[in-house]
């Protein structure tokens, strides 16, 4: 199963492939269990954010006719749509996450820590 698919909507920058760092200094390996933790992440973001539009549907009305056994497989259904979506580009979060996840990893700071040792910049400078 590829870490980052390519649906047939993506913009150029959801297109790149879900990998690591050109110099990343981690082993193969551990860049892709953190690719996966990455998209993972992102599928149980995207569960969350399913749910509730789920919980919504009156289901009593439909070909089933709702139930307990209906309401036992719905977060079932969600979950695995959320890792399909996730699976083909979702909302971008593993990508950062994923890249957040390298600096940690490799002892890197991130963008926003070094500019906030860097300082306040002064008014004119």
């Amino acid at each position: 199963m590829p870490i980052l698919a390519t649906p047939a909507f993506a913009t150029p920058a959801q297109t790149l492939p879900l990998a690591a760092p050109a110099v990343s200094t981690l082993p193969p390996a551990q860049v892709q269990s953190i690719g996966r933790a990455a998209q993972d992440f992102e599928s149980m973001a995207l569960g969350q954010l399913l749910t509730p539009m789920f919980d919504t549907v009156d289901t009593s009305k439909g070909l089933f006719g709702g139930g307990e056994g209906e309401a036992a497989w719905k977060p079932m259904l969600v979950t695995e749509l959320a890792k399909g979506i996730a699976a083909h580009g979702g909302l971008g979060l593993a990508r950062p996450v994923m890249q957040q996840m390298l600096r940690m990893q490799e002892g890197q700071p991130s963008p926003k820590a070094a500019l906030s040792k860097a300082g306040p910049r002064k008014a004119g400078a």
